[in-house]
């Protein structure tokens, strides 16, 4: 058992107690359940050690609740709750617009339990005549379920990352490997992933396969003399490529794609009287390039294209005209301003979260925990962000290399209103407002009455999509982005797994559109705050620069431009 398999059980047991009536309970249990989930050691080991009190947000009662069922693989409270709600909540838990409240209104007057239920009541027009429900929500949910169904298959870049880094640097340190290398959609940092290829050079490549399939795994689906697959337990499935030290670079570039990119590749070849594989680029018999991705692309007159931008989205075009853009690098952001602490519904202190974002060589955060009604989040009230700021004044003189702003993250009504006192709002080094509620509203006109707000300097996650759960709202970007010069406040882009919001799409429009952009973590717990390479990936697939990202300056010429 795995820790997203016992996340997703304390997830459940959230939602069945949510859908009970069950106050506080909940909030403990996600908080536990996310951070297990973005755990980067394995639970199992932790177990072993008698650790699992030490992970955040794990109190002694659910850690007891763990252990049990680490040590039986079973769950005597969850199987009891389970019985009592007999919903498959993990399968409606995906179709966006439904929560635990309606869960249990479709399960009262329908008897839906899963997603096949929910079809056939949809197609059947019997959920718009429940109370509280509509035939546009029932036709959300039927769209959702289609969406569901086309990408069940597609995995979280974010989540799986760690597992392919573990395998490639397992390969990487043994004496007869060469090089070992990710390629794929997750090279090109793409937001979901089918599985992950792997190349490697090698000098013995029998050991090199058998080390790999001897990999703890769910499956082994192939093994031969150069190549093999096996799905791990989280249901990845990782592909090994045993590569010939002379086709490395054209191999990386050819299994690296997109297949799209490949396509008008292999047509400017043509065009060039030349021929590209993966096993170089060629004229009639002759090697020209093989070696490196550099050699390839200069070969074929085109400077080097950064793997996030291979998606033939005008990258070959602008290449033969010199004209690609210097994307901004993974270690250009300064800042994170975005992150929650213990105050709200984040794991960690502050002091932690400060410690973990200078190992990792920023040198400001804002401190920006919920504030207002958002009871789901425990937001705070002034009482307890006044307190909070005292004890940001005390890290501030404790901890050097590194400032902490204060923030907060507020919602926006219905209205476009903050739910925030004026009073607090002026004490703020940074604000971000954001969307949790009301989705159906008119959403466009919420965000830019936002940002005419002074105090408003960054809109959080702008289109409020979790990634194979929920669509992002429909937004006016033109108008939005004008408001955004406008107003002098910034759209964020999330690199939390499930949000990279906004999208590589959006971000390149934002950049079309001469927007400055922000990129945070959102992190809830201090482990969280590597996330910030998948919303830097996200920005370069956006054809972003360093310009172009308003936390790659330093500390004052940041704050110059957030209190313009």
């Amino acid at each position: 058992m795995k820790n997203q398999e016992v996340a997703r059980i304390l997830y459940e047991i959230a939602d069945i107690l949510e859908i009970k009536g069950v106050e506080w309970k909940p909030i403990a249990y996600r908080k536990a359940a996310r951070n297990i989930e973005t755990l980067s050691e394995d639970i199992i080991d932790m177990y072993k050690k008698g650790r699992i009190e030490d992970i955040p947000g794990v109190g002694k009662n659910i850690a007891e609740k763990i252990n049990e069922l680490l040590r039986t693989g079973k769950l005597k409270y969850y199987n009891e709750l389970k019985k009592s709600v007999p919903i498959k909540l993990e399968e409606l838990n995906s179709v966006p617009s439904l929560g635990p409240k309606r869960m249990k209104i479709l399960y009262d007057k329908l008897n839906i339990k899963n997603l096949k239920d929910l079809k056939k009541a949809a197609e059947k027009n019997k959920i718009r005549e429940l109370n509280g429900f509509s035939s546009t929500l029932e036709n959300e949910i039927l769209e959702g379920i289609k969406g569901i169904e086309s990408t069940k298959t597609r995995l979280l870049l974010g989540y799986m990352y760690p597992f392919a880094k573990e395998i490639e640097s397992k390969l990487s340190e043994q004496k007869f490997v060469e090089k070992a290398v990710i390629a794929g959609s997750m090279r090109r940092m793409k937001e979901t992933i089918h599985d992950v290829d792997i190349l490697v050079t090698t000098t013995d490549s029998k050991k090199t396969i058998d080390l790999f399939t001897s990999l703890p795994k769910k499956k082994l689906l192939a093994k031969g003399t150069t190549r093999a697959s096996i799905i791990l337990h989280n249901g990845l499935q990782v592909d090994i490529r045993v590569l010939d030290n002379n086709h490395y670079g054209s191999g990386l570039h050819y299994f690296t794609g997109s297949k799209e990119h490949n396509i008008k590749l292999r047509n400017l070849a043509i065009r060039k009287g030349l021929k590209i594989s993966e096993y170089g680029v060629f004229k009639g018999k002759k090697a020209m390039a093989t070696k490196t991705e550099e050699d390839v692309y200069k070969t074929l007159g085109l400077r080097y294209i950064e793997p996030e931008l291979r998606e033939d989205n005008g990258e070959i075009e602008a290449a033969l005209k010199n004209k690609l853009p210097m994307l901004v690098g993974y270690n250009d952001i300064k800042g994170d301003l975005q992150m929650h602490t213990k105050y709200s519904d984040g794991s960690n202190s502050i002091e932690e979260m400060a410690l973990k974002a200078k190992s990792l060589g920023r040198s400001y955060i804002a401190i920006t925990d919920h504030y207002g009604r958002l009871a789901i989040a425990n937001a705070l009230n002034k009482k307890r962000m006044l307190k909070q700021f005292n004890e940001i004044d005390r890290i501030n003189k404790k901890i050097n290399g590194i400032k902490i702003l204060k923030g907060a993250e507020v919602d926006i009504n219905s209205e476009g209103n903050l739910d925030i006192d004026v009073s607090v709002l002026k004490e703020l080094d940074i604000l971000v407002a954001s969307i949790h509620s009301s989705f159906k509203n008119d959403n466009t006109k919420r965000i830019m009455k936002a940002m005419e707000n002074k105090y408003v300097n960054v809109i959080g996650h702008p289109t409020g999509r979790i990634i194979n759960r929920r669509n992002g709202y429909n937004l006016d970007f033109e108008k939005i982005f004008e408001k955004s010069k406008e107003t002098n406040t910034f759209l964020e882009i999330n690199s939390f797994p499930d949000r990279l919001d906004l999208n590589d799409i959006n971000v390149r429009n934002a950049i079309k559109n001469k927007c400055k952009l922000i990129i945070n973590t959102d992190a809830h717990l201090s482990d969280h705050l590597d996330f910030m390479k998948f919303g830097i990936g996200t920005a370069r697939r956006g054809w972003a620069t360093k310009n172009d990202i308003i936390n790659t300056n330093k500390l004052n010429k940041f704050l110059s431009i957030i209190k313009k």
